[in-house]
């Protein structure tokens, strides 16, 4: 699912300039756009974005009194500053504020930034499989769709072998409809299997002559940690993949002012991008 986002800026032409920079890369949705504070404070309350972009020059509201507002309206948002204005830097402290971005620079440059902490908000999804079997595939495929839907496309077949795995062990073994949720957080995939059965997992010593047994040993080789948790009608097994975004080779061949020319890495520019809030 696209992520939510909300536009609030008093000037039309950069909103659309931004708006459109953004949803080219396929992973917002603009479900508002305000030019004044009160506005921008009614559209988060009903659409409830996952990131705000404000510039806090705004023609109504002082600075502190939008931030607070917005909190208050939507608390799960994520809030970027983005102006051009250096009077807002000691606002840009306030600790709603995810970022400040100076909107002055290169389009691009910008759309990177936010593109980048747009990666923080956490993602989740949840489908029901089962008894089937053969309903197994369609897990496999709901996790490589959702790795790639979140920029993760890199992690997509690790996830699928570990729902895989997990999935089968519900379906086939504990012979239960399950729950399979995948949660991104950062740069984490978490898996989780819900199931109605008995019994908690573990890894089996196996050998060469084994036809099965090995599919918790593969889930703990591809994963940084799994583990089990009873439930009150069955149990939960969950694993934990590095999931770093497939933008990321991307953003670091981009500098300001550039036009998408290979550059040099922008973590530098990054740490002074994000400053204010150390």
């Amino acid at each position: 699912m696209a992520l939510r986002l909300l536009l609030v800026d008093d000037v039309p032409e950069f909103r659309s300039v931004l708006g459109r920079a953004l949803a080219s890369r396929g992973n917002y949705t603009v479900v508002g756009e305000a030019r004044d504070g009160r506005t921008a404070i009614e559209l988060a309350q009903a659409a409830q974005p996952d990131l705000i972009v404000l510039d806090l020059a705004l023609p109504d509201l002082a600075g502190h009194d939008v931030l607070t507002g917005l909190r208050d309206a939507a608390p799960d948002a994520l809030v970027v500053v983005c102006s051009g204005s250096h009077t807002v830097d000691r606002l840009a402290r306030h600790p709603s504020v995810e970022a400040y971005i100076d909107k002055t620079q290169d389009i691009d440059y910008v759309v990177d930034l936010i593109d980048e902490i747009g990666d923080r908000v956490a993602r989740s999804a949840t489908m029901s499989l089962g008894p089937d079997a053969r309903e197994v595939a369609l897990a496999r495929s709901f996790a490589a769709d959702r790795c790639t839907e979140w920029g993760r496309a890199a992690v997509a077949g690790d996830a699928s072998v570990v729902v895989s795995e997990l999935v089968a062990n519900a379906l086939v073994h504990v012979q239960s409809s399950c729950e399979l949720t995948l949660g991104l957080r950062a740069d984490v995939l978490r898996i989780d299997v819900a199931d109605h059965g008995g019994g908690m997992p573990d890894v089996r010593d196996v050998t060469v002559d084994d036809e099965h047994g090995r599919g918790l040993l593969l889930v703990s080789i591809l994963c940084t940690a799994w583990g089990s948790e009873p439930r009150d009608d069955g149990k939960s097994v969950w694993a934990e993949l590095l999931a770093p975004s497939t933008m990321e080779g991307v953003r670091r061949t981009r500098r300001p002012g550039s036009g998408g020319v290979a550059g040099p890495a922008r973590g530098e520019q990054l740490v002074d991008a994000f400053s204010t809030f150390d």
